[in-house]
């Protein structure tokens, strides 16, 4: 996918919405899209590994974990897994862990920050509805888009 958000804002403005929260970059591609899926969760990854484990089709899980840096809500097991099953990337308000492999994994990956310790993996949490964090609400099939510059929502594909 070639594009970049400066572009995207410049050309489709009034069709976007751009997400206001500093992430860092932890994937190899620091350009990514796609549609969007959502779950929600709060120091607990069991839905993010469940989604992750099933095919991706060019899609960007979008994980709000209340920004909380309290344990990682992905690895490198779980992205390895998003990479053999075709997701595009993973924005999280959260924190991710195996910072040095993830940069070899040719996937997208925001996060907050790192933490080596481990999430919890009962499940909890809520899956495809839409969560909101850094002035953007991400809904299920909402187009995201994301490079070195941010991170910008459509309603619809742009490119």
């Amino acid at each position: 996918m070639d594009f970049a958000t400066a572009d995207l804002i410049d050309d489709f403005g009034d069709e976007l919405q751009s997400c206001e929260t500093q992430f860092r970059q932890y994937g190899a591609l620091t350009t990514f899209g796609g549609p969007i899926a959502t779950v929600r969760c709060l120091r607990d990854n069991g839905l993010v590994k469940r989604l992750l484990n099933t095919p991706g089709d060019g899609r960007v899980l979008v994980v709000d974990g209340g920004g909380s840096l309290a344990s990682a809500l992905m690895g490198d097991l779980i992205a390895a897994a998003a990479v053999r099953n075709g997701w595009a990337g993973v924005v999280i308000n959260g924190a991710v862990r195996d910072v040095a492999t993830l940069r070899t994994l040719e996937l997208g990956v925001k996060a907050l920050g790192s933490n080596p310790r481990k999430s919890a993996k009962d499940g909890a949490g809520e899956v495809d509805e839409p969560v909101s964090f850094g002035g953007v609400e991400f809904r299920e099939n909402d187009w995201l888009y994301s490079d070195e510059d941010g991170i910008v929502v459509a309603a619809r594909k742009l490119v």
